[in-house]
């Protein structure tokens, strides 16, 4: 899909900048960083992965899985 967006001067040359350092495209660029804010101001979604996840390895419990789900737990802010 092709749409025309506004944005700031300075945020398209950093923009621009970052494509050429990175070696992607433009569209590239701004499909990701939808996607991520997306993914970050939709709860649902990522609970939804992660029950995707559990789903696929089954509900056994196990000590690698406690302690990486601690560790992720922790890192992240709630």
């Amino acid at each position: 899909m092709k749409l025309a967006i506004s944005i700031p001067n300075d945020l398209f040359a950093e923009a621009e900048a970052f494509v050429k350092k990175a070696q992607t495209s433009r569209s590239n660029l701004y499909a990701r960083a939808l996607a991520e804010f997306l993914a970050k101001h939709s709860p649902d979604r990522v609970t939804e992965a992660m029950d995707k996840v559990v789903w696929a390895v089954g509900e056994e419990n196990d000590s690698f899985r406690r302690r990486a789900v601690r560790r992720v737990a922790e890192r992240n802010e709630w």
